[in-house]
């Protein structure tokens, strides 16, 4: 069987992902490739999966003749289904939602997704975000609809052991815009200083994807509080190298620190566990599923930088509980986010459409 997975760019998670979900559905006997419209830094961490960059319809065109698949997966972009379908695509078509930003926005796009959903979906796919399923029941209730965690692979990535850092590092990921909150990394960071005076920040970050107002107010910000020589700003790091940088980190002493104000199933979150790097993260349902406070992982409150700062510093200074939550949610990740268990629910899937 042949599985096409479709996206708008190559970069952060869903290239991440896409790139997993390939290479384990291949050891099952189905051939999966990937179709991105725009160029995306994510190119460059190709290892062998096949992969397509082309918004032409004749390329296009040609792909789906020339690859013969049965199943189209479309994560976000319904407005493509009618495309495909023009440009002679005859097999199924499911859309997959990893996140949308804000629930707000979430249930703005599914419902002017509606007419597309409607005419073309065969099925809808979520791993397992609570508010996104509840839109797909709330707003599609009479199409087929599953849910399960993405996939991981703790053996190709994983801890990495280097000469242990001087001072600890917290680190945060992602793009520079809202629902990412960088902001309140910074304020964190700031914060956290005045217990931890030789603390570091590390920020990564696919600058290609930030908005130019966000960097603009994030500049203006680092310099008002007084974090430049504290902070370093890494922009588009191949993820084979990022095991390296999540590994320095967890032995630091430090972690990694997840503020988005709603997330769907973050594959960073999952990078930081496999390489024994705990995690602080904001109360957000797709991040909830791994990161169970005081037990795989430590949330706080969105907003409340004063929580978060205690949540911080339990962390990094009662060493015991530390290394309890460093194991835990290795633990977790090898078990619910194996990549055999995703196979198994997505060839479910597709035998069920």
């Amino acid at each position: 069987m042949n599985v096409l997975f479709v996206f708008y760019v190559p970069s952060g998670g869903m290239d991440t992902l896409n790139r997993l979900r390939c290479k384990a559905l291949k050891k099952y006997g189905i051939h999966a490739s990937c179709l991105y419209f725009h160029w995306g830094a994510g190119v460059q961490n190709n290892d062998g999966v096949p992969m397509y960059i082309t918004n032409n319809d004749d390329e296009i065109r040609w792909i789906l003749a020339a690859g013969q698949y049965d199943v189209i997966v479309v994560t976000t972009d319904h407005m493509s289904f009618p495309r495909f379908r023009q440009l002679g695509y005859t097999g199924k078509l499911v859309l997959e939602i990893q996140g949308y930003g804000s629930k707000e926005n979430a249930r703005k796009q599914l419902t002017e997704a509606m007419p597309y959903v409607n005419s073309y979906a065969n099925a809808l796919l979520n791993p397992c975000t609570p508010h996104i399923a509840a839109l797909f029941q709330e707003l599609y209730s009479h199409i087929p609809q599953f849910h399960f965690p993405n996939c991981f692979d703790s053996e190709a990535f994983t801890y990495r052991p280097g000469a242990k850092p001087e001072q600890p590092i917290i680190a945060w990921l992602g793009r520079m815009e809202d629902n990412k909150n960088w902001r309140e990394f910074l304020l964190i960071g700031h914060q956290l200083a005045y217990y931890i005076p030789n603390l570091e920040m590390w920020m990564f970050e696919d600058p290609n994807l930030s908005d130019p107002c966000e960097r603009e107010q994030y500049e203006h910000m680092v310099d008002n509080l007084g974090l430049r020589q504290r902070l370093t700003l890494r922009s588009n790091v191949a993820n084979v190298q990022m095991q390296y940088f999540y590994s320095l980190i967890g032995d630091s002493g430090g972690f990694m620190c997840s503020t988005s104000k709603v997330e769907g199933g973050p594959l960073s979150v999952l990078e930081a566990i496999s390489c024994r790097c705990p995690v602080l993260a904001t109360n957000s349902d797709g991040v909830a599923l791994c990161i169970r406070h005081n037990e795989t992982g430590k949330n706080y409150m969105l907003g409340n930088i004063a929580q978060a700062v205690q949540e911080a510093l339990d962390l990094i200074l009662n060493t015991t509980q530390r290394e309890n939550i460093r194991h835990n949610a290795l633990r977790m990740l090898q078990t619910e986010f194996n990549p055999h268990v995703y196979c198994v629910s997505f060839i479910q899937m597709l035998n069920q459409i």
